[in-house]
């Protein structure tokens, strides 16, 4: 009699920690997508996605008719949570990067500015937090 085993092999900690990471970027870039979409539907336009300065990265930047728009996308379970995940030194480091982008633009730092904090909860619903933070 041929027995055949079936093969399992135990993951090791290297590949869960590899395959978490695929699934936080995948559910990071669907999280942005809907929140493009939110923007586009009040008629923002996007300028960048995942920007990235000396400073650090800025999720989106839009433009809409007043000001540049800085936006970091946060995802949790619920948006309250979401919202929690926005620590104080990360908006410095988006704030200093924002400042590294508009010196890139006409306006330069006299441009104005908004720090909008988008979150997304665990079905994919969108709410954008305009102002939720600013220069420190």
């Amino acid at each position: 009699m041929d027995h055949h085993r079936a093969e399992y092999t135990v993951p090791t900690v290297a590949g869960q920690r590899r395959e978490r990471g695929k699934r936080a970027y995948l559910s990071g870039q669907a999280a942005e997508a809907g929140v493009i979409r939110a923007y586009a539907a009040r008629g923002v336009a996007v300028l960048h996605s995942r920007w990235r300065g000396q400073g650090g990265e800025i999720d989106l930047i839009l433009r809409d008719a007043e000001a540049y728009v800085f936006c970091e996308v946060k995802k949790a379970a619920t948006l309250d949570l979401a919202m929690a995940r926005l620590r104080p030194a990360q908006a410095r480091r988006i704030v200093e990067a924002a400042s590294e982008y508009l010196g890139q633009t006409p306006e330069g730092q006299l441009a104005s500015v908004r720090f909008d904090l988008a979150t997304v909860d665990g079905s994919g619903a969108v709410e954008i937090n305009e102002n939720a933070f600013g220069h420190f």
